[in-house]
């Protein structure tokens, strides 16, 4: 009888696995100062969900901000292009990462959506997919980059799931804490 209860409980497990999952790989290229001056740039939104790109950017803010990274600024409106009509996302990009030099700024969050959706089906399950990176604006080299990918439950809002996701994409952010800078 144990034996049917530990394999039922593995069954179990499985499949609260396989119902939410996340996918990541860093590569780390050094400590990130959170007091250096910070840019948000355009997250590119690589799915049909309209306006993806500025649900992440949202979320992505935040998770910075709660990391210490108060000097965060964030790029102009006129920058931002997040439609399903015109497909100008490299051009917007490199036109940020301008601006962002121009500003003076050291290092710049940006990354691209490809999943941002309640799947199709009677569950309707919500799905995110997030790859990010911190770009060093002062040498052109990415040195930090993360991507992920989860599903939750049905009844789930897919806002949470996002959240939950990017929670733990910048738990492996190399920030040094703001003691060590000084």
């Amino acid at each position: 009888m144990a034996i049917l209860k530990f394999i039922g409980l593995g069954i179990c497990a499985a499949t609260l696995v396989a119902c939410a999952t996340s996918i990541q790989s860093n590569v780390n290229q050094g400590d990130l100062t959170p007091t250096a001056k910070w840019v948000m740039l355009p997250i590119v939104n690589n799915t049909d969900t309209p306006q993806a790109g500025l649900s992440a950017e949202a979320l992505v803010e935040h998770q910075m901000r709660r990391r210490g990274v108060t000097t965060l600024q964030h790029y102009p409106v006129a920058l931002s292009r997040d439609t399903l009509f015109e497909p100008t996302e490299r051009k917007v990009v490199d036109e940020a990462q301008q601006w962002a030099r121009d500003q003076g700024a050291r290092f710049a969050v940006m990354g691209s959506v490809q999943e941002w959706r309640y799947k199709v089906g009677i569950d309707g399950e919500p799905a995110v997919g997030v790859t990010l990176k911190v770009l060093d604006l002062f040498t052109g080299q990415i040195v930090w980059s993360v991507s992920g990918a989860k599903s939750g439950w049905s009844r789930q809002a897919l806002s949470a799931v996002a959240q939950s996701l990017l929670t733990e994409m910048f738990d492996g952010l190399p920030l040094v804490p703001a003691a060590a800078t000084k």
